[in-house]
Order: structure tokens, then sequence, then C-alpha cells
């Protein structure tokens, strides 16, 4: 056995969770959302293996659209990564790959690798962080490594492992990886001692990359490709855009584990959950007497067994029995708690009927701040923006809008063509169509801004970057 030392994270950050629409979207998906508790599924996860005695400093691969998430919510919680920049999304493996690349170059080509999910749930940090160790110990001797989870029923969600036999070192051989089965083929599964798939491994880099390249040549290939011509970019490390996107889009388990002779499984008991649905969300609440959970400003009365969330409104309901309702400020999702499954094919008609509400939140992060939407006419749109301490948008004009801007909070720093003046607390300006404009906070605290923009077309297309500080041009 080789000597085991630390583990390398990775933690895969670059879903869209639809299934958890109207509280996840693309702009904002759930692995940057609080969802079970004061941190965001992604700062738990980063948590779980903090850089120590244990672990190293983590690697993130996510895309373009969320680098700043993933790096200011680690920072948030203390934690320096790497974070890495998947140019297109193609599934699991080419991020894996490229990523077990990253951590060859940065901890030598014998480092052993933890690949995570960025929007899991582990209620007992302690018992995944034993099994992990008890999964380096099988991994270190040349083994891909899978974390399977004991069936508490017979789940239709979840893939499933059928565990071989026992190995040395200590969890087993992996007899088969099956798909998701429908209900009475999980019911015989179960008796079977099947157990789930988390979706979670362990490896060492060489090993898994050696697999990779007798099994998918061309992924793997086009993988280490964008790793090898890989630039920075603001911090990030920018994986080649032409190499990765040769890469066919496959998840590691088709790519990979279906195929290696080298499989292992180690059995993990630490109130896991992939929260892939609100039905999963419910399950993972505290009922109350008659089965309710809910979450926010929720009044229920004669109703059990029913989910109920609002980020938003008030909402109150009478005889919900088995229900689900989940309100924000824009949308509100109602289902019977049985079909959340169905909520992505409900999102892929909202797409197809361009829902504005199927991708973008109220509220829109940007890498200086946030925006949101007030009140929208057909010649009119007021929004409240907030700039972060020391941030500033892009130099930028608009071909169909003015702007007019009145600060509620803190001190703005205005450009408007060659002028560059103050606009302080209950001041005005106005930014002319077709003018040359920049807004900024010099100050200390978040800038608050009321703006109302005015015209023909109030899109955000109607943006021309001239200068940009997060490279948006």
């Amino acid at each position: 056995m080789q000597p085991q030392g630390k583990i390398v994270p990775v933690i895969l950050a670059g879903g869209t969770g639809t299934r958890l629409w109207p509280l996840s979207r693309n702009s904002l998906p759930k692995q940057f959302l609080a969802l079970v508790s004061d941190n965001t599924l992604y700062q738990d996860t980063l948590l779980r293996v903090p850089p120590g005695d244990d672990f190293l400093p983590p690697i993130v691969v996510t895309n373009t659209d969320f680098r700043f998430f993933a790096r200011r919510q680690a920072s948030e919680v203390g934690i320096e990564a790497v974070v890495v920049l998947e140019p297109a999304r193609r599934d699991s493996a080419p991020a894996l790959l490229a990523a077990a690349a990253v951590a060859q170059q940065i901890h030598g080509a014998d480092c052993l690798v933890l690949a995570l999910a960025a929007d899991h749930v582990v209620k007992d940090v302690a018992a995944f962080q034993a099994a992990v160790q008890a999964a380096a110990r099988v991994a270190a001797s040349g083994r891909i490594v899978t974390f399977g989870i004991a069936p508490d029923g017979p789940r239709t969600a979840y893939g499933y492992i059928r565990p071989g036999a026992a190995l040395a070192e200590g969890g087993h051989t992996v007899d088969a990886f099956v798909e998701k089965p429908d209900r009475g083929t999980a019911a015989g599964y179960v008796a079977d001692g099947y157990l789930w798939n988390s979706g979670n491994f362990l490896f060492p880099a060489a090993l898994m990359i050696s697999e990779a390249e007798r099994f998918e040549p061309e992924l793997t290939g086009a993988a280490l490709g964008a790793v090898a011509r890989a630039g920075t970019d603001l911090g990030f490390l920018r994986l080649d855009p032409e190499s990765f996107a040769a890469a066919p889009a496959k998840s590691i388990d088709f790519a990979v584990l279906e195929h290696t002779k080298l499989a292992a499984v180690v059995a993990g008991d630490f109130g896991w959950s992939d929260i892939g649905a609100w039905d999963a969300v419910r399950e993972i609440g505290a009922p109350d007497a008659d089965g309710n959970v809910t979450a926010g400003p929720v009044t229920l009365r004669d109703s059990h067994d029913s989910y109920v969330r609002s980020d938003g409104p008030l909402v109150t309901g009478i005889g919900l029995a088995g229900i689900s309702v989940v309100a924000t400020e824009d949308a509100v999702l109602v289902m019977p708690s049985d079909r959340a499954q169905e909520v992505k094919q409900l999102v892929a008609s909202l797409k197809a009927a361009r829902h504005n509400a199927a991708d973008e939140h109220v509220k829109v992060h940007r890498p200086w701040g946030t925006y949101q939407t007030i009140c929208r006419g057909e010649r009119f749109h007021v929004k409240k923006i907030v700039v972060d301490p020391g941030a500033t948008l892009s130099l930028q004009k608009h071909h169909h809008r003015a702007e007019h801007w009145v600060v509620v909070q803190g001190t703005a720093e205005v450009t408007v063509e060659d002028k560059v003046f103050a606009v302080h607390e209950n001041e005005s300006t106005y930014i002319p169509l077709g003018g040359v404009h920049r807004l900024a906070n010099p100050g200390r605290i978040p800038l608050e801004v009321i703006e109302v923009q005015t015209g023909s077309y109030l899109g955000e297309d109607d943006i021309v970057r001239l200068e940009d500080a997060y490279d948006r041009c």
C-alpha cells in the first residue's frame, strides 16, 4: 500500500438544480443557496473537508457564470480555493478528469483526489470524514472508490450499487452499477443488499486518468489538453475552450466506473441526501406534529404531511394533504409532493414559453453586487442596485435607454463621458441615451442606488461594455 498522505478535495459546482425551481434557477443554482442551514450547500461541502491535517486546499470546478460565487462564498467561510472554469458543460467526466490533472500539477502525480458534488447534504460530518479515511485506505491500494449509502427504502430517484467481494483494506469490489429503477425493482435491490450510489468518489489521480485513457481516450485527451493549454483569468484557472469543447458530454459513471475492474465501494451512514427535488428537501426538515415541514412566513390550518416554504410573501394553507408549495417573490410552485420529479419538465415548458422567471431571479447577482427589479412597464424599468464596497461596474453605454440614478445609501462615484463626480445620499444624476458612464462605490459600506431606466428597449443585452474589471467586454 502506498503512503496515504493528505487528500485533495475536488468540488464539482457547475450544476443548475432545475428540480428545485423556483428557488434554484440558472442565474443562481441550488449549490449557492442556503437551503438547509445558514451556509449555502457549497459552503457546507467545503467545510466538510477543511484544509488541515487530513485535507489539502480544495479545487473547485464551475463555469464562468458562477466563478465569483465560488470564490466569494469560499472566502466567506475562510477557505481559499483553486477555482477552475469549464468553458462549456460537458457533464462530470471531463470536469473531474481536468480537476485530477490540475491536482497532479499542484500536488504530484500520486495524490489522492476526493470528488464531491457541491449540492449534497451530509448531516453527520464526523461519520462522513471517517468514511473518507476508510475509502482513502482502499484507494491507496489501487482502487477507484465510490461511497455507497445504505438505503432506508426503495427509492427510485437514485442509482444503485451491487457490492461484491470484501477487500482486505476494507470495503468491497463493485459487481455492478445499476440505473434508477422503478419501485418494484428498487424494492428488490434493497432486499438484496444493494447500496445507493452517492455519486462521490475517492481515487489516486493517476489511476483515474489511466483508466479513463483506456475507456475514453478522446474524452480524456480533450480534458488533459484543456488543462495543458489553460490560462489564468483574474486569479481563476480557465480551461482551454477549444480543447474542452472536443470532449463528449458524459458522466464519470458511464465513462469509467461502469467499465473499470478497479472500482470499489465503501458504505457510509452519515445522513446523506442529494436533495435533487423538493420531496428530498422536505425529508431533511423537522416535521411538526401533523407531519408538515415549513420554512419562512407560513401559516397552515388543518393540514398534514405537506411542505410549504416561502422566501417572499406570507403563504397560508387550509386542508393541505401531501402538498408542496414553494413561493419566491416572483413565482409560486404548487404540486402533490409525490410529483416533485416533474418540476424539471415544468421548467422546460416555461423556458419554451420564454418566461424570464424560468432562469432569472428578481434579484440578480453580479461580480460587483446585485440588482433587483422593483417595477417594470412598457417604457420604464425601476431597479434597486447594490454595489459592494470598493466594487465598480463596467464603463458602458446604451443605445436605447437613458438612466436616472438616486443614491439612497453611501456615496457613488459616477463617470459620465469625461467627467467624474460624487453623488451622495438623497442626491441624483442623469445618464443620457448613448452616454458613456460608470458607477463605482469608493466607500466602506454597500452603495444603494435606485435606477429608473426609460426608453424604447430595456433589455439587459443593450449594454456595450468598453472597460470592465471582471473581463466581460
